[in-house]
């Protein structure tokens, strides 16, 4: 075999060699931008989960103010016990997060806490009980929905949102509802612009309602709802197209791998 037989050979395998690499080094970058989308998201939803619940604990320090003095019937009390449940498990469940997909079962157990402080403010004040809705749009803080209201975002389009009864009459006499915000970067903007990273937050809060006409309304442009709907579809179709790459990537270096076996083959004949 002369030398140019050996030079052909050096560099056909240095060439496996940095496709090989380069393969390598790919995939590391893809996991390692995956793994940093996934710690972002954690670190963004469950920061808003924890204001969330600081919240909530201040909203049952101020409803007992609300009851003091009246005289709790088994209704107000078992209401009662539900919402301060309702804080023992959320606090629970936070600090037992591990996933980002996991804090939704935070924001869920709040939902439910503030339906229970709404069911005992409307019995304290003789009020019927609040209907079963969604959580205000503008801030699920503010608890369940009174009514919806036609709003549009600045340049945006037009939708008819859930409102509690405070917000619906802001929105009403044309001012701004109080809207919840987010930290994204150095600013605070409002949560339907914090992205995909908030999205396990706000499923919490949402994703029992997206079967409602009331939530297939809502902000249909706002990221965080497109990644609420979407994501389940996007992993699918994501693991998808990887397995083809993969199947396509492995075919190819096979390919590679009988066609410089052939070369060699023939080199050494």
């Amino acid at each position: 075999m002369g030398g140019m037989e050996y030079v052909l050979i050096l560099a056909v395998v240095a060439f496996v060699a940095f496709f090989a690499l380069r393969l390598g080094r790919n995939a590391r970058a893809v996991e390692n931008r995956q793994q940093a989308e996934l710690t972002a998201q954690f670190d963004a939803s469950r920061r808003a989960a924890e204001e969330d619940v600081t919240r909530f604990g201040e909203e049952l320090q101020r409803l007992d103010t609300d009851v003091a003095g009246h005289p709790l019937d088994e209704a107000m009390r078992q209401d009662y016990e539900r919402a301060l449940d309702a804080y023992e498990h959320a606090k629970d469940s936070l600090a037992a997060v591990q996933r980002a997909d996991e804090i939704r079962f935070v924001t869920e157990i709040l939902e439910e806490g503030r339906y229970a402080i709404a069911c005992v403010k409307a019995r304290v004040a003789g009020r019927p009980l609040p209907a079963k809705r969604p959580p205000c749009f503008f801030n699920p803080a503010h608890g369940p929905s009174s009514t919806n209201v036609d709003w549009a975002p600045p340049g945006g389009s037009v939708r008819s949102v859930p409102a509690c009864p405070a917000d619906a009459e802001r929105v009403l006499a044309g001012a701004d509802p109080y809207i919840r915000t987010v930290q994204v970067g150095a600013q605070r903007v409002p949560y339907w612009q914090g992205g995909e990273q908030y999205a396990p937050w706000a499923q919490g809060y949402y994703a029992n309602w997206r079967g409602s006409n009331l939530i297939r309304d809502i902000a249909v442009g706002a990221l965080v709802f497109q990644g609420i709907a979407t994501l389940p579809y996007l992993m699918d179709g994501l693991g998808d197209g990887l397995g083809g790459l993969g199947e396509g990537i492995g075919e190819g270096l096979g390919g590679l791998g009988e066609g410089i076996g052939d070369m060699l083959g023939d080199l050494f004949d």
